[in-house]
């Protein structure tokens, strides 16, 4: 195996993974700040780097359309989208993975308008968190390129066959420059290996139909056999990361457990903030506190079972969402882990906090005010449905 160490953006990692992989066809419409996604694959289609048929379409809905097309007819598909660029695609997300469709989409997360926002949050790609797409996040540069690369060897396993979310933060690690490593396009090409559909439109000796009208007596049993196919993914994605270990030397699981092995208060965050949290409880472990963070990789399907397990022996837990879900009780995240936890019969305290809403910064004062919060949450009688709010400037309502 051949490496080399480079400098390059979040989304220059995503287009150098995809034209190491060297899809059959790229639809994609420009929105900010996935743009330079296909920006700079372009520039591979033009010099000929890849052999790839890049459709430029009118919108992000007819992108997933086109990909969709592509891939029933037996071609390796790829996308890069945001925000309302996802939104528009929303019923055709729903197609995608119903009809078993093996597609891999960049997303780079950006707030949904409204009010009108362009900065990192995860309202787009957790509003489409029930699409029947795996998501996997990235915390930066290189885990964008490393998650990518692995992608299909997910989506495209017998086992599972179903589209594919490869999630970073807009603008946080989109845009900005990394040191990170990069493997050769010959490794790359070698570990992806060739797309070998069993089932395609354009196989004349089979001739089949894709995404017919579904009627009452076999819509229930096709969404029964996506459920069947999410629940191996688990199995599946850390399969594949410990072959991609052997190549990369870098290790990838459901999540990241980060000086866990003791902790006693935990947060639970998703891509590029755990860095700062990571800052954080390394500086609280110096004054002798016992903290710990757990890193979400993979949303979908959620780890509840071994998240549990993780966080059994802790006295507190923060959980920290990107978005909010407006029920009054937190975000997505804090709704599926408090139901992990109950099931899984781990009953210690779970605050939930909101952060980083259309790109507001999540400072170190913040997550130490958090690490606070759970010292004092483990020794309170106190119920916490209600979410907490942070760096947010507060009023009467």
């Amino acid at each position: 195996m051949a490496s080399k160490r480079d400098r390059m953006s979040g989304n220059e990692a995503i287009a150098l993974a995809m034209k190491q992989i060297n899809p059959d066809v790229m639809p994609a419409f420009p929105i900010t700040p996935s743009t330079e996604i296909p920006q700079y694959f372009c520039d591979y289609v033009a010099n000929g780097d890849v052999d790839t048929e890049f459709i430029p379409v009118e919108s992000e809905h007819s992108a997933m359309s086109a990909a969709i097309g592509a891939s029933a007819a037996g071609a390796r598909a790829v996308t890069a989208t945001s925000s309302c660029g996802l939104a528009f695609m929303w019923e055709e997300l729903y197609v995608a993975a119903s009809d078993r469709l093996p597609i891999a989409m960049a997303v780079v997360n950006r707030a949904l308008s409204g009010p009108i926002n362009i900065n990192a949050d995860h309202s787009d790609s957790m509003g489409a968190r029930d699409s029947g797409w795996i998501q996997v996040y990235s915390e930066n540069n290189q885990e964008a390129y490393d998650n990518f690369v692995q992608a299909y060897r997910i989506a495209e396993h017998a086992d599972v066959k179903l589209p594919i979310m490869v999630c970073q933060d807009g603008f946080i690690t989109s845009h900005a420059i990394e040191n990170i490593e990069v493997m050769d396009d010959e490794t790359v090409k070698n570990f992806v290996g060739e797309y070998e559909p069993e089932n395609y439109l354009l196989n004349a000796k089979d001739p089949m139909a894709v995404g017919p009208y579904s009627i009452s007596p076999y819509y229930f049993e096709a969404k029964r056999s996506q459920a069947d196919a999410m629940s191996h993914v688990k199995k599946v994605v850390l399969d594949v990361a410990a072959e991609y270990e052997k190549i990369s030397g870098r290790k990838y699981g459901l999540f990241e457990e980060y000086m866990m092995e003791d902790a006693e208060y935990a947060i639970v965050i998703i891509s590029s903030a755990a860095g700062t949290a990571k800052v954080v409880v390394d500086e609280l472990r110096a004054e002798g506190k016992k903290v710990g963070l757990v890193k979400i990789r993979l949303f979908r399907p959620f780890p509840g079972e071994e998240l549990a397990e993780s966080l059994k022996n802790v006295k507190a837990i923060g959980i920290m969402d990107r978005t909010d879900s407006f029920s009054d009780q937190g975000g997505p995240l804090a709704a599926e882990l408090t139901a992990a936890l109950y099931q899984g019969k781990v009953f210690v305290p779970a605050v939930k906090y909101i952060y980083g809403l259309g790109g507001r910064d999540l400072l170190v004062e913040h997550v130490r005010g958090i690490y606070e919060d759970l010292e004092k949450a483990a020794q309170s009688d106190e119920s916490y449905f209600k979410p907490r709010y942070i760096g947010v400037r507060e009023s009467e309502v």
